[in-house]
């Protein structure tokens, strides 16, 4: 036993003096003090490396700040490497402004006329879908509610264009959930179909606000391809044109990646007290201890709801009809070839 461990142990050695060929582990060392020097080897020049990494990277750094500021690093991202679109809109596009000045939505955003809404739903309601519809008419001015009964859609589109409304919202639901949300322009179109997805009432916000009966300001964000547009006017055209700053109101809708997610928040203006503690050598101990309070005005969100989000499925020219009606977008399955294509 004596013989094989002093035979690995000039093996070993022989290894060292070799010039490192074979790299020889601690725990290929059976005696313990040759084992914990090897170790105490490795770790000492571990450090001395990790020394000099630390002394060339400040090396670079003071040579970069000799030489100026680095250049700011983007980091990649689905948004910033969508897929390259044609139909991306140009703020040079002289043909997408004279469409907008005839299209259904021109007469309601040149402040021709004001908007009006009709909101119903699909014949068999559920036990969130009032609640909903409420909180809508609390979002949405100048909106109103009537129940569906027994008529077919085609009769509540006649008869709202005869009493003057300008769009149609009915909310769908299934399985006691509102699901989807189908917008139609009144009188002429277009119909949006929309998928709506995790909805969250007022109620289940917390420190939610109560929205007061001002005009809210409404910001539509990311909405870049014609088709975006078109949907950004229609969602647009549910709103007056004229907001009421001191109700600090705001609607948001936010396209991200086709989702078009729905916040409703007010602003609130605080005054908060910013400490100083201002004690001098000179002041008793009691004045040390004395604080000044100065005011500070601070801006923040408060969400009043709903929260929901919406993908849109299709949109058809004209108003409802699913026999005759012509599909300006369609949204299918295999239109989804990769993950940074987007179509809004």
């Amino acid at each position: 036993m004596g013989e094989k461990r002093k035979r690995s142990e000039e093996v070993g050695g022989d290894d060292e003096q070799g010039g490192g060929k074979k790299q020889i582990l601690p725990s290929m060392i059976k005696n313990k003090d040759k084992r914990s020097a090897l170790h105490a080897k490795l770790k000492h020049q571990k450090k001395i490396e990790k020394r000099k990494k630390a002394k060339a990277r400040d090396a670079a750094e003071k040579r970069a700040l000799e030489l100026g500021p680095p250049e700011k690093k983007i980091p990649r991202t689905i948004e910033n490497t969508r897929e390259n679109d044609e139909t991306v809109c140009k703020p040079d596009d002289e043909e997408l402004f004279a469409g907008n000045d005839a299209d259904e939505f021109s007469s309601i955003l040149n402040r021709k006329s004001d908007p009006k809404i009709l909101i119903t739903t699909c014949r068999f309601n559920s036990t969130r879908g009032p609640a909903f519809i409420s909180e809508l008419l609390s979002v949405i001015p100048n909106a109103h509610y009537y129940k569906r009964g027994t008529y077919d859609l085609k009769k509540i589109v006649e008869y709202a264009t005869n009493k003057d409304f300008t769009s149609l919202i009915v909310v769908h639901t299934n399985r006691r959930e509102p699901d989807a949300l189908l917008i139609i322009g009144l009188p002429n179109g277009p119909t949006a179909h929309f998928k709506l997805s995790k909805l969250v009432l007022r109620k289940d916000i917390k420190n939610h606000g109560n929205p007061t009966s001002h005009m809210p300001e409404l910001v539509l964000n990311n909405f870049t391809t014609r088709l975006g547009h078109r949907i950004g006017r229609m969602i647009q055209s549910l709103f007056p044109q004229d907001p009421n700053f001191h109700g600090r109101r705001v609607v948001t809708f936010h396209n991200q990646r086709d989702f078009i997610f729905f916040r409703h928040h007010r602003y609130i203006f605080e005054s908060k007290e910013s400490k100083q503690s201002d004690s001098k050598g000179n002041k008793d101990k009691d004045v040390k201890g004395e604080k000044s309070s100065q005011g500070k005005m601070v801006a923040r969100l408060q969400e009043c709801g709903p929260r929901f989000t919406l993908k849109l499925i299709n949109l058809q020219h004209g108003t409802f009809d699913t026999k005759g009606g012509e599909y300006e977008w369609v949204h299918k399955p295999e239109m989804d070839t990769s993950r940074r294509r987007f179509f809004l």
